[in-house]
């Protein structure tokens, strides 16, 4: 995000949670059955562990998982998992106080683990994945510790490459360090043995060859996975994207609170997956930047 932080939304241009809930239950009733909570930061949203219980239990949802930067998990993580949450993703990019201070710009990396040691007392929360941002010139050195951490604790450790959705806009490609070169870096230490990953999954899967943790690599930008890609997704103020670097989107907050029926509802779904994007365009000549950051659309 933004030094100068992003303008708040109005409270009634955002999504009520019952109309979350109707928006998931009638993608629910078309076969989207693995839901994810995402932000900006959604540990912030009010009676969270409300909307989870309401999620969880809607017809048709089979997973349901969320993704934090921690800083409040060790107080919602019981309720989390209470109300029905099944899988947690931890952004942390840096084991180091003063390097998390530096690209967070705030002072919390002991409350982040104090959350993840808090999440990984419930076992009914699993896999536990924690998200590193690959950032050539700065995430070199973070490799070995964040690695060690895999081995050492259940957590899955995933390294994401750069990507052009930074509030600030100053992302450069000599700046992305590539999931080989991240593998690379690991492999001087410890060897990794690749295991199988589901078609649709963003991510190239690893085990250390002695068993001990897994590492999982996200490399949209060396190695584009556009034609496997099955994600949607719903901002917090209604609006459909079929690609995280979508220039369009698609208004669900309008029709749902003009009394549209759920079969409107569903038409226009289909219709905007039908228009889903081939490729996100990174590598292409010309390639123009996605309508909002990161932090805006929820990752």
């Amino acid at each position: 995000m933004p030094a100068e932080g992003l303008e708040w939304l109005p409270r009634d241009e955002i999504l009520s949670y019952e109309e979350i809930q109707r928006l998931v239950g009638v993608l629910a009733s078309m076969g989207v059955d693995e839901v994810r909570l995402t932000g900006g930061e959604p540990l912030v949203r009010r009676d969270l562990p409300v909307l989870v219980e309401m999620l969880a239990n809607t017809a048709g949802v089979r997973d349901l998982s969320l993704t934090t930067n921690g800083v409040l998990l060790d107080r919602l993580a019981g309720p989390l998992v209470e109300a029905g949450l099944t899988r947690l993703n931890v952004s942390l990019d840096s084991l180091s106080h003063v390097r998390f201070a530096e690209i967070t710009r705030r002072d919390a990396l002991d409350k982040v683990l104090a959350g993840l040691a808090e999440a990984e007392r419930y076992p009914e929360l699993r896999p536990i994945k924690v998200n590193c941002v690959a950032i050539r010139g700065f995430t070199e050195q973070e490799v070995p510790d964040l690695a060690e951490l895999a081995r050492r604790k259940p957590y899955v450790v995933r390294f994401i490459e750069f990507m052009p959705l930074d509030a600030d806009e100053a992302w450069r490609e000599d700046e992305v360090l590539t999931g080989g070169e991240i593998r690379a870096l690991i492999e001087e230490h410890w060897q990794l043995v690749e295991i199988p990953a589901k078609t649709s999954s963003t991510a190239r899967r690893f085990r250390f060859a002695d068993g001990a943790g897994e590492i999982g690599f996200v490399n949209p930008v060396s190695e584009p996975f556009c034609s496997s890609c099955d994600r949607i997704r719903l901002t917090a103020d209604g609006q459909l994207r079929t690609c995280l670097f979508s220039r369009r989107e698609w208004d669900l907050k309008a029709p749902l609170r003009d009394g549209a029926s759920d079969d409107d509802l569903r038409d226009l779904l289909r219709f905007a997956v039908r228009h889903k994007e081939l490729k996100h365009k990174i590598n292409d000549p010309g390639f123009v930047r996605a309508s909002r950051s990161m932090s805006q659309i929820g990752g």
